[in-house]
């Protein structure tokens, strides 16, 4: 079966490769095609990305100007192939941990009705770059996040929800899975860590003001939906960040 991911990239040249390395350990659990799209990079991104497609024919890497993550995400879906039947996301500086989409498709191999599987993430100050595994004495917690990498979503609840909201330059992953929710599919939500999410630096979400603003935006504009159409369900019960509030790591 084939399982699309989608790894929007901007100026990630330290991380990218290891983020496509953690991809690729996992071939033998999925017919996997990686479709890269390089936002309008300014290092050698691109270049990292070209060697590692040398060897690794699921490699696509396609190339635009800088037009940020939401209409990045929105190329990659534009992408996939027609035989693609499985869409997940992995952003170019976090890790997929060795043996989720083994663990994660299964599901969907045991209820062909099955449309999502909704998993847990790590957030993690340090990984060994060789491992692609938490270091030691490294940071970290396991929540039921807010995060796209989170999901593997079936190609045809992909194309019932559409594009992401360009209205958005931040927490458009967060609107997005809202959106998903609320459309009430076949779910699943297991206990696999479907990511480890890299604190650094250079993450976007460091912009704590701005990020909470387009949080609370997202979160207001599932609230307007539900109010105009009851047909939606609610999403209370479904992400749990009460562990974080006593995070100091954050």
């Amino acid at each position: 079966m084939k399982l699309s991911v989608i790894m929007p990239v901007y100026n990630r040249e330290r991380y990218v490769g290891l983020a496509l390395r953690s991809l690729l350990r996992q071939s033998d659990a999925a017919d996997l095609d990686i479709i890269v799209i390089d936002d309008g990079s300014t290092d050698g991104s691109a270049e990292v990305v070209r060697a590692m497609m040398d060897e690794n024919a699921c490699i696509r890497l396609f190339r635009q100007s800088n037009m940020g993550v939401t209409r990045t995400r929105n190329t990659g879906l534009g992408l996939l192939l027609p035989e693609t039947k499985f869409v997940s996301f992995l952003d170019s500086d976090d890790i997929s941990p060795a043996g989720r989409f083994k663990d994660d498709l299964a599901f969907f191999e045991t209820d062909p009705g099955l449309e999502l599987t909704y998993s847990r993430m790590t957030l993690v100050d340090r990984l060994d770059d060789t491992t692609l595994e938490p270091a030691a004495g490294s940071h970290s917690i396991t929540v039921r996040g807010i995060h796209l990498s989170a999901g593997i979503f079936a190609r045809r609840l992909v194309e019932r929800i559409g594009c992401f909201d360009t209205d958005f330059d931040q927490a458009e992953d967060t609107d997005y899975l809202l959106r998903i929710f609320e459309s009430g599919p076949n779910y699943v939500m297991p206990d696999t860590v479907a990511l480890y999410y890299r604190r650094h630096p250079g993450n976007m979400t460091k912009e704590a003001d701005v990020q909470s603003r387009e949080f609370m935006r997202a979160v207001f504009k599932s609230m307007k939906r539900r109010e105009a159409d009851p047909s939606l369900r609610p999403i209370e019960g479904i992400f749990d960040l009460r562990p974080l509030a006593d995070w100091r790591f954050l």
